[in-house]
């Protein structure tokens, strides 16, 4: 069962540069609302809670509860804006839902037991992640936090593609629907052949030999 994660915010009446600076001195984000045929609708939200969130997978694939003044909305982080060195977010975007359709997310993809499967284990075999994120389309309710891909089985040569990720119930994949040439490869396990450098040996064998040195004859 996807879990529920409440945002709460404040509407706002300010808009422009000058009000959303003020905001950010006074530890707020500023952020606007908008989709499901609604007017957009300006917002603030406590700095603190942006940043406790933004730093979970959840903050940015998942349906969030936006609680405005004690109205609770469906939405999707859209966009947002960091700044470029500090620990400060200066925007946000956030997409209302319609429960009923469809919606397209990037979805977090978590590799597991990778240490276990023989791939892993053997020496020379590099394992690559080819993608950490994968773009699902399902109803709201059937949005995943993430994707498990389970490595267990993995062996050396291995591909696993897109379409051999197990999902749950009533999610697909949107790159699937584009074609088999759009089934790319989501995990490699190949082997590692190191070069043997024989120059040297080459070298010293197309030497020519040195000339036998000759006594001088007084």
């Amino acid at each position: 069962m996807t879990k529920t994660h409440e945002i709460k915010a404040q509407s706002r009446k300010d808009e422009g540069k000058g009000a959303s600076r003020r905001l950010r001195h006074a530890s707020f984000v500023p952020a606007v609302v908008y989709g499901a045929g609604q007017p957009p609708e300006s917002i603030q939200i406590e700095h603190n809670t942006i940043l406790l969130a933004a730093k979970h997978e959840w903050f940015f694939s998942s349906v969030l509860d936006l609680n405005v003044d004690g109205k609770v909305q469906k939405v999707l982080v859209r966009d947002w804006q960091k700044h470029p060195f500090k620990q400060l977010m200066m925007h946000m975007d956030f997409l209302r839902i319609d429960e009923n359709h469809a919606i397209r997310v990037s979805v977090p993809l978590h590799f597991l037991n990778q240490e276990q499967s023989s791939a892993g284990k053997t020496s020379g075999v590099v394992v690559s992640h080819n993608l950490t994120e994968v773009e699902v389309s399902c109803l709201p309710k059937d949005l995943p936090e993430f994707i498990a891909v389970d490595l267990a089985a993995l062996k050396p040569g291995d591909i696993v593609h897109l379409s051999e990720l197990k999902l749950p119930a009533n999610v697909e994949i949107v790159a699937l629907h584009l074609g088999e040439s759009h089934d790319i490869a989501v995990v490699t396990a190949n082997a590692v052949q190191e070069e043997v450098d024989e120059a040297p040996a080459a070298d010293a064998a197309a030497a020519p030999a040195a000339p036998a040195k000759k006594d001088d004859k007084k």
